[in-house]
């Protein structure tokens, strides 16, 4: 166990990181804007060039602020998981949310397709395509909620969330086999995630969902320490479990929902992040683990996007890509592990 000076050196270290990161990701990018001018932009919107102004109010700020929303709501979502289920591989996109989005998404796109006509145009709107993977998540947290109530057992909620994915990857599945070549290429480059397409009213969006998520999980900090412990005990020190559960359910559904809405499917961090934290920590007590995991799964993303983004080059790789790529080695390791990890 540390001492609180330590963890609050540990806490200083993320914010400062966070700092750096998020003035680094917008500084790079295929138009090279001198640092100078980046801080004249942010802080009175006088850069030497208009152009540069425009670069990084209307794209490079939004998307670094998407990505630390991202990264916040995705480790905090990883950490509820694994603690609910008491599993370290468990991660924000296991009740099947995620699976319920893309659904939304590939019934637009894709069955906009098979119809064709003049339906065929409304898989082009990217507020539809938000619209849409908003309502599928929704459907599917219903169906989780519905059944939650119906299983005692957590671990059953876990393998019935697992089922709803393969539904609705059976259902995307044929109607991916029926859509055009054009649609499908669409749906594809959806699926590799993107973090620059959000205007700054769609972010208020985000930011507002993100907040109400984020309100829930102050009254269940407590009760996930307890459950850390077995529910039995958490029941044994007057704890409403399927209260928490309900709480931590809606929560993670809100958080993975409006990410998949507006970023697409991101991978990993989720799973990686919560475990980093842990390792650096040396805690299980959420009301540490929260807030650093949040500030971690930001700076991974922060990290990420800048490498996605190729500096000074007009490419930009997939952001599923680059997260995969640091998240796997994660996931590997915890397996090479397993006889020896903890919650």
């Amino acid at each position: 166990m540390k001492s609180s000076a330590s963890y609050q050196f540990s806490f200083a270290i993320f914010f400062l990181l966070l700092l750096v990161l998020f003035i680094l990701n917008i500084s790079l990018g295929s138009v090279d804007i001198p640092l100078k001018s980046v801080f004249e932009s942010l802080w009175s919107q006088n850069a030497e060039k208009e152009t540069w102004n425009y670069i990084i109010l209307n794209y490079r700020l939004p998307k670094a602020l998407t990505a630390i929303l991202v990264g916040c709501g995705l480790a905090i979502s990883g950490l509820l998981m694994q603690t609910l289920f008491r599993n370290p591989l468990a991660g924000p996109y296991v009740l099947g949310i995620s699976s319920g989005a893309s659904l939304g998404v590939a019934t637009l796109i894709l069955g906009s397709s098979i119809l064709g006509g003049s339906l065929s145009v409304l898989g082009q709107s990217q507020l539809l395509i938000s619209i849409a993977a908003s309502l599928g998540s929704f459907l599917v947290l219903s169906a989780v909620m519905i059944v939650s109530k119906q299983v005692k057992n957590t671990m059953s909620i876990l393998i019935i969330g697992l089922m709803f994915s393969s539904i609705t990857s059976a259902i995307i599945s044929i109607l991916a086999y029926f859509s055009s070549a054009e649609n499908l290429q669409q749906y594809m480059f959806w699926g590799f995630g993107s973090l620059g397409n959000l205007t700054w009213n769609e972010l208020a969006i985000f930011l507002t969902v993100f907040i109400l998520a984020s309100a829930m999980i102050l009254p269940v900090i407590k009760p996930l320490n307890s459950l850390l412990l077995g529910e039995n005990y958490a029941k044994s020190i007057g704890i409403n479990i399927q209260r928490t559960k309900n709480l931590i359910l809606i929560a993670t559904s809100l958080f993975t929902g409006v990410i998949t809405a507006f970023a697409g499917p991101i991978a990993f961090i989720g799973l990686a992040a919560p475990h980093i934290t842990k390792l650096i920590l040396n805690t299980s007590n959420h009301k540490l683990l929260l807030p650093a995991s949040a500030l971690l799964g930001a700076n991974i993303m922060l990290i990420s996007d800048t490498i996605a983004q190729m500096p000074n080059t007009q490419y930009t790789l997939p952001i599923n890509a680059i997260t995969t790529i640091f998240g796997a080695p994660i996931v590997i390791w915890l397996l090479v592990r397993k006889k020896k990890m903890v919650l």
